[in-house]
Order: structure tokens, then C-alpha cells, then sequence
């Protein structure tokens, strides 16, 4: 159920981020998201059959979540998928270096184009998706913490530290073994991001 859970909370997240901002709540339950999405791009390179396949077709999700993207929230940075598209190319380029620590400024270039580019979440995506490559359980959770922690700090804002609710699910999860394979249709799975916010959109146009 976890993909179930990350489009329902990310669709209550933006609901409140739209139309109703004075409802913390909303955004609460919508910090559960981000996590699953980006446990997901990990699961996702690390068992394709076509990791090339799914670097385009995660390339082409964020070019088609542009538009709606910036008409449902009113401001020209990138969406999300651009986050995880380019963790995903980083997770690509790591694994390809002859020396691990070469990995260390590759990141770290990475994260400052992210943060240039105002890509959602930015650096923080990239992060956490690198946490769940290498770290599991209470590690995991700790390392998340630690990691909210820090954009708090650089950010000002405390709601993000409710995000390490989906980590720990994820953890428990792995801790029994449990399967992560997406159930029902991937069209759903895959078209969910850009579709929602094209309807936000539309009904805050009307």
C-alpha cells in the first residue's frame, strides 16, 4: 500500500498548500510523502530491468508536471521529479566510479546545482535518497533525523521533521522483509504527480 499512501498524502499536502495554508495539518500528513517517493526511485534503480528506460521516463514525467506544477502553485521553481530524476542520475554516476570517495564532490556538485536550479526539496532530496542506498533500520532513522536536523536549521521550518514517520515505516518494513512491488496500474503510479496537479490547477483557474 505504500504508493497508495504516498499519492493520497502528497494529494492532502497540496490541497492544503493550495487552498487551504492555514491548516498545518494538511502539510503534516503531506511530509509522509516525499520519503516513499524518493524509497521508491531507489527500489526503482536498483531492481529495473532498463535503468536507461527509466531515467528518460522519469525525464519526461517532470518535463510533463512543469506546467501544471507552476500554474497550481504560482511560482516558477522545479517540480519534484526533477529532484528525483537527478538522484537517480547521481545513483547511476556512483556506481560507475573506480574510487568510492570520488563519489563525495560529485554529490556535492549535484546538491549546489539542485539548490541553483530551485529544484523541490533540492539538496535534501538528494540526501535522503542516497540515505536509503546506504543505511537501514534505526541507522536509517537516525540518519534522517539528523538530516531534518539540518534543514530546520538552514530553513526555518520544524514541519519537515514529521517526514521521518514514512522512514520509519519504511524500516519496519524492511526489518520483516516486506516486498516492495508497486500493485495496480503503473499508469497510475506513474501519472498521479502531473495529472493531480493539473486538476488543482484547473479548479484554482476557475
Amino acid at each position: 500500500m505504500m504508493q497508495w499512501i504516498a499519492m493520497i498524502t502528497m494529494l492532502i499536502d497540496h490541497i492544503g498548500a493550495v487552498f487551504y495554508p492555514q491548516v498545518g495539518e494538511l502539510r503534516i500528513i503531506g511530509r509522509i510523502a516525499f520519503p516513499i517517493y524518493a524509497f521508491a526511485v531507489y527500489i526503482g534503480y536498483k531492481h529495473t530491468r532498463n535503468v536507461h528506460k527509466y531515467i528518460w521516463r522519469l525525464f519526461w514525467i517532470a518535463v510533463i508536471s512543469q506546467l501544471p506544477f507552476m500554474a497550481a502553485f504560482n511560482h516558477f521553481s522545479l517540480n519534484v521529479v526533477w529532484t528525483l530524476w537527478s538522484a537517480l542520475l547521481v545513483l547511476l554516476v556512483l556506481d560507475k566510479l573506480p574510487v568510492r570517495l570520488l563519489g563525495i564532490p560529485i554529490v556535492i556538485v549535484a546538491g549546489v546545482v539542485m539548490e541553483m536550479t530551485h529544484m523541490d526539496y533540492g539538496m535534501y532530496g538528494l540526501l535522503l535518497v542516497l540515505l536509503f542506498r546506504y543505511f537501514q533500520g534505526p541507522v536509517l532513522v537516525m540518519a534522517h533525523l539528523l538530516l531534518n536536523v539540518l534543514y530546520i536549521y538552514l530553513h526555518s521550518s520544524s514541519i519537515q521533521m514529521y517526514s521521518v514517520i514514512a522512514t520509519a515505516g519504511i524500516a519496519i518494513a524492511q526489518y520483516y522483509n516486506a516486498g516492495f512491488r508497486l500493485k495496480g496500474p503503473r499508469w497510475i503510479w506513474r501519472y498521479f504527480y502531473p495529472a493531480h496537479l493539473a486538476v488543482i490547477a484547473l479548479i484554482r483557474w476557475i
